[in-house]
């Protein structure tokens, strides 16, 4: 069935209305008719069954039918904080990641980053990153569109990690306990993150400075991981621990 995402201001009582690009989808690629029936996720964990009333081209309006909770997110919330990559790979990375439980991608720069986003464009990319993640939400039927914010710095992503149960800071040298272990440590936390590197992986004094910043340093076996592979491992990791 069809899957669309609305903010709760969209919902009034029992309708609720989609426009723009959606509102076409609906009426033009969709070929949909009055009476037939779609899903609605309104952003906050609740999916609804609606059904559609009147479609236009610029704005359809629809009669909620039911609703329950979403029972496609993941019951812990994690954010991937990605080391900003070459070429498109960041793409994938994104598309990926949804299907795989992330509730956010923020990516940042490090010392061994190759490439570094250009200024001008960083809004026009971003914007194109945001439509990946609402695409693969809506294909995988997760029941909110994963987040996706502009480029920060790696003192930045230090700042953040207070914020969560535990930091997995994937990394490649010594002083690392596995995934596995770690994982074991934390069945019941709520808020996880997970930090990976762009292809260059971290230096040393950047692996220090996240242990003293209460990350835990993982390795992730003994192969070494492309940068693209590496979040997919760990997410399903956490997919397999929490959900299966």
């Amino acid at each position: 069935m069809p899957r669309f995402f609305v903010p709760s201001s969209g919902f009034d009582a029992d309708h609720v209305t989609i426009q723009g690009d959606d509102a076409f989808h609906l009426a033009r690629s969709l070929r949909m008719a009055v009476g037939d029936t779609v899903t609605v996720c309104d952003m906050q964990g609740r999916e609804h069954l609606c059904r559609l009333d009147s479609l236009r081209d610029e704005i359809c309006h629809l009669t909620v039918l039911s609703s329950k909770p979403s029972e496609t997110e993941p019951p812990v919330d994690i954010t991937l904080y990605m080391g900003y990559p070459k070429g498109d790979k960041l793409e994938l990375v994104i598309q990926k990641a949804v299907e795989l439980g992330a509730s956010a991608i923020v990516p940042f720069l490090s010392e061994r980053c190759v490439v570094k986003p250009r200024a001008e464009r960083e809004e026009k990319q971003n914007t194109r990153h945001a439509r990946i993640a609402e695409e693969a939400a809506k294909q995988c039927g997760r029941g909110r569109i994963p987040t996706v914010s502009m480029p920060i710095s790696f003192s930045a992503l230090l700042s953040a990690v207070a914020e969560y149960d535990a930091v997995l800071f994937c990394y490649e040298g010594d002083g690392t306990q596995s995934l596995k272990e770690v994982l074991g440590e934390h069945r019941g936390a709520k808020r996880l993150a997970v930090v990976i590197g762009s292809e260059g992986g971290f230096s040393l004094a950047e692996a220090e400075a996240a242990r003293a910043a209460g990350c835990r340093l993982v390795g992730l076996g003994k192969r070494i991981l492309r940068c693209e592979t590496a979040p997919l491992c760990v997410l399903s990791a956490i997919s397999y621990e929490f959900e299966l």
